[in-house]
């Protein structure tokens, strides 16, 4: 069984002349199940390369165990791991043909020449790579060596994929098609997969589960649609999602929730005192009664949807909405919005974390 399991892993840099560095990965436990497509999500620096670079080996291992299958790896060499990376840059042989970058680690692996044959003919079979076997690397498009370098791990029949970040080098439409043909190796092919991205798009269409990590720290696991729907940080909300979703300073009081110098009522019994309120910009409804008002200081008109932001009395932070294709505003103009009760999300307003109906964490 392809399960990778992690238990408090974590990695820390040697002191530098500058003293201690804080740790780069910290108590990081995850369960990966077997034939799962699983996504490690978060903006540079917050340590899911480091964490994925642990797993393949590249990284030594300061705490924690990794198992792979079962099987502890934390001495294991990364060659004997039974795991195959795509990195971001494709890393291709530029004097070797397409059938030789892929048949080249099955060589160093003394493997007949017959199932060298077999393995690079079905994976290009599969990447549609047949037409392409004899040109050499600068013979074809961006997506095109991506696909070759995913072939490479391919043919060597692993337990488990490590993609870091495979698509950053490829324009918006070669993203696109390319996320589509990585979800369709992965139903094909029914492999383990761990895959780092900061690009939010990538991991709500591709991930089975989704970890967002801040800080060297998980921050939340869940389903795309699960955390999308209900973040359990603030930081969390305003980094999945595009736009992000508002958050802004409020007051909860008397059964209400102060906005600047509007007012809402609250979705369920709040302690008294300040929090942090959450509505994601899809949510907000232009609404002639609506109990909300602002000033129209940004118009970004996108084809099939208009972003604008709106500027409330009392509120330094501006309101983002996004409104129909066809929604009639201008600078200065003022809208006045509706907010459904159960779009709002409401957050600790010190630590962040989710407040919850029953008045705790999430």
């Amino acid at each position: 069984m392809a399960t990778v399991t992690l238990r408090g892993l974590g990695k820390r840099y040697e002191a530098s002349s500058r003293g201690a560095a804080p740790p780069a990965v910290q108590d990081v436990t995850l369960d990966v199940a077997d034939g799962e497509f699983f996504v490690l999500l978060g903006p540079s620096g917050c340590g899911k390369s480091t964490t994925l670079r642990m797993i393949a080996g590249l990284e030594s291992i300061t705490e924690g165990e990794l198992a792979i299958g079962g099987r502890r790896m934390n001495e294991v060499p990364a060659r004997d791991r039974d795991i195959a990376m795509v990195f971001q840059s494709y890393a291709l042989y530029p004097h070797m043909s397409v059938y030789d970058n892929m048949a080249f680690g099955l060589r160093r692996r003394s493997l007949a020449k017959g199932e060298i044959d077999r393995r690079v003919q079905e994976a290009a079979g599969i990447l549609g790579l047949g037409p392409y076997l004899q040109r050499r690397p600068h013979a074809l498009s961006g997506g095109q060596r991506q696909r070759v370098a995913v072939g490479r791990a391919i043919v060597r029949d692993p337990e488990v994929f490590l993609f870091d970040e495979p698509l950053s080098n490829l324009d918006a439409a070669l993203r696109a098609s390319t996320r589509q043909e990585l979800s369709r190796l992965h139903r094909r092919l029914g492999a383990t997969m761990i895959y780092v991205t900061h690009d939010q798009v990538e991991a709500m269409t591709m991930a089975g589960r989704i970890c967002i990590m801040e800080a060297g720290r998980v921050a939340q696991v869940g389903a795309p649609l699960e955390v999308y729907r209900r973040p359990a940080t603030t930081f969390v909300a305003g980094f999945l999602g595009s736009p992000p979703m508002n958050l802004l300073p409020a007051v909860a009081a008397g059964g209400a929730i102060r906005l600047g110098e509007a007012s809402l009522p609250a979705p369920f019994a709040l302690r008294e005192g300040p929090l942090t309120l959450g509505v994601r910009p899809e949510d907000l409804e232009l609404a002639d009664d609506g109990a909300l008002r602002g000033e129209v200081v940004a118009v970004e008109p996108l084809g099939a949807e208009t972003i604008l932001g709106l500027r409330l009395p009392g509120l330094e932070r501006d309101l983002l909405v996004r409104a129909g294709r066809n929604a009639l505003a201008g600078l200065g103009d003022v809208l006045a919005l509706r907010v459904p009760a159960g779009a709002l999300h409401l957050f600790d307003a010190a630590s962040g974390g989710r407040i919850e109906p029953d008045g705790g964490m999430a």
